[in-house]
Order: structure tokens, then C-alpha cells, then sequence
């Protein structure tokens, strides 16, 4: 398996691309701004997108990228998400009003999208590659994912914050390689960070107490402006984790 990171910023501006990851050549985890990074041939070889949640920053190139490539594949892109994150795609976005419909164009039977839906801890083999919903606790219905290569694993927490049901599951995982855990605000930012549902460097190190095996730590949705304030809080706190700020453009392979 190799993760590339199309983005995996908390904003836009100056370079930074919102939360995109691209799995091999044909899965995407997450479809922010970061899929624009992606070349037409790029595109075209997506056939499934795997969403955290229904926040903007997470699904804004889904419309575009089934637009721009929808005639000219042979099959439709699957979006796999909960239940209750497709409710909110097919109400409030592919609507007709605030976009075009892709799972009844050209028409119903030959569409340019399907929705396939989610079950926490339900995992999805493909082709070899396994992927798994993890539990997520963020202000509206999210998960996380474990990508599972059969070597190695990686989790992505996704958009979450105080999580205590993730962490059995994580500590069960024997091959984890890697965890990409989120900290979007700053420490002064705290009580923003509760009342929004993401984490702050001193709710992060919260979290990490109840991770029981050895991983490479990077950290995710740093939001611009801040990005090294916060990096400087976790690192000084969590020193004995060793966390990495995540890049775009860095290769995960495992």
C-alpha cells in the first residue's frame, strides 16, 4: 500500500490543501481541496472515495472530481461513508440545487456515482486492501479508517476529539505502523476546541496516555497561521512520542 497526502491542513491559503489522501492510485480517503493536486490521468483511475464526515473541508472535490471525470470512466465512483453522512450528501449537496444528482446521471442505471454505505468496524477488503471504519466523536456522525495492507497498518482518526471508544480497537491492532491523529487549534484555543469537538495539544496528550503500542505519530489539521505554535505545544509536551507535523505530498508505504 502508499498514502500519499494531497492535503492535510485545517484551511487554505498559501499552499495548504484541505484533508485529500490518496491510497494506491484508485481510492482516495477523503476528497478536500488537496484532490485539486491531482493530474485529469490521476483522476480517472479513482474508482472509490472513503469519507470521514460531511464537513466541507472534507468532501468540497467530490462534486468536482465526478464532474470532470464522470463521462469518460466506464464505471461510476463509489462513495462509501455512514448512513448518515450520505443522508447529508444526497439532502444538501447533490441536490439538484446546490449541484447536479451523479447518482442518476446520465440516468439512474449508468450513473457517474453510487453511495455505498458504512458500518463502524464493518471492514472492507479490496483487492487485498483492507479498510475499516473506526469510531469517531466529532460534532456531527464521523469515523476514522485503519488501512490494513496485511504488513502494516495505518490509522487515521479523522476529524474527532476526546475518543474513548477508539482506542481498544487501536490497541488491539498488532501490525500498527502508523497513527495520523488530528490537533487543529492551538492551546489558547482550548475551550474552541471542546466546544467544536477537535483536539488541542493538551487534549491530544490526554489521548495519547491511552495508546498502548509503538507507532509513528503525525499530526493532522493543523489550521494555517497556527500551525507552529501548535506543533510547538505537542512537541514539548509530547516529546517522548517524537510527533511529526503531516505534509502534503508524503508517502506513507507499509
Amino acid at each position: 500500500m502508499k498514502l500519499r497526502i494531497l492535503g492535510c491542513s485545517g484551511g487554505i491559503g498559501g499552499g495548504a490543501q484541505t484533508t485529500a489522501m490518496l491510497l494506491d492510485d484508485d481510492i482516495l480517503i477523503d476528497a478536500g481541496t488537496g484532490v485539486g493536486n491531482l493530474s485529469m490521468d490521476e483522476m480517472v483511475k479513482i474508482d472509490h472515495i472513503f469519507v470521514t464526515h460531511a464537513h466541507l473541508d472534507h468532501i468540497a472535490f467530490i462534486p468536482f472530481l465526478v464532474d470532470t471525470v464522470g463521462c469518460i470512466r466506464c464505471k461510476p465512483i463509489t462513495i462509501h461513508a455512514l448512513q448518515e453522512t450520505l443522508n447529508i450528501l444526497q439532502e444538501h449537496l447533490f441536490n439538484w440545487h446546490l449541484w447536479p444528482d451523479f447518482t442518476k446521471i446520465p440516468d439512474s442505471r449508468s450513473p457517474y456515482m453510487r453511495y455505498e454505505m458504512l458500518s463502524l468496524g464493518n471492514r472492507i477488503n479490496l483487492n487485498g486492501r483492507e479498510i475499516t471504519p473506526l469510531p469517531a466523536n466529532h460534532v456531527i456522525s464521523a469515523v476514522g479508517y485503519q488501512l490494513d495492507s496485511g504488513h502494516a497498518s495505518l490509522v487515521f482518526t479523522g476529524d474527532t476529539t476526546i475518543n474513548h471508544a477508539l482506542w481498544p480497537i487501536v490497541n488491539k491492532i498488532e501490525n500498527l505502523k502508523y497513527l495520523v491523529i488530528e490537533s487543529a487549534f492551538c492551546n489558547q484555543k482550548r475551550d474552541i476546541a471542546i466546544r467544536s469537538k477537535h483536539l488541542c495539544p493538551s487534549l491530544l496528550a490526554e489521548e495519547l496516555t491511552k495508546l498502548e503500542r509503538v507507532a509513528e505519530i503525525f499530526i493532522t489539521h493543523l489550521k494555517p497561521g497556527e500551525a507552529e505554535v501548535t506543533m510547538r505545544e505537542i512537541q514539548q509536551g509530547l516529546a517522548r512520542f517524537n510527533p511529526r507535523q503531516l505534509e502534503n505530498n508524503q508517502l506513507f508505504e507499509f
